[in-house]
């Protein structure tokens, strides 16, 4: 079952960013939790068989890759 959903296509938009712009320091923002929660909800239907939820896993470590590497970007004033 391939999980679905807007957010892990592009975990970085201009709502997320300004979020994490406003944010305090000591605030968390993770624009991947929605796909991270969706790993929680399969485990616990699957009592904790983590091979049937596989798919969810990569798409919460495709999403946090592609975070990652989009706040390098935005670091080295490549993106605006």
């Amino acid at each position: 079952m391939a999980p679905t959903g807007h957010s892990d296509a592009n975990p970085w938009d201009k709502e997320t960013r300004q979020k994490f712009d406003d944010k305090d320091r000591s605030e968390f923002l993770d624009p991947c939790q929605e796909a991270a929660a969706r790993s929680i909800r399969c485990l616990h239907r699957n009592a904790g068989d983590r091979q049937m939820c596989s798919d969810y896993f990569q798409a919460y470590r495709d999403c946090k890759k592609a975070w990652i590497e989009r706040r390098k970007l935005e670091k080295k004033g490549l993106l605006s």
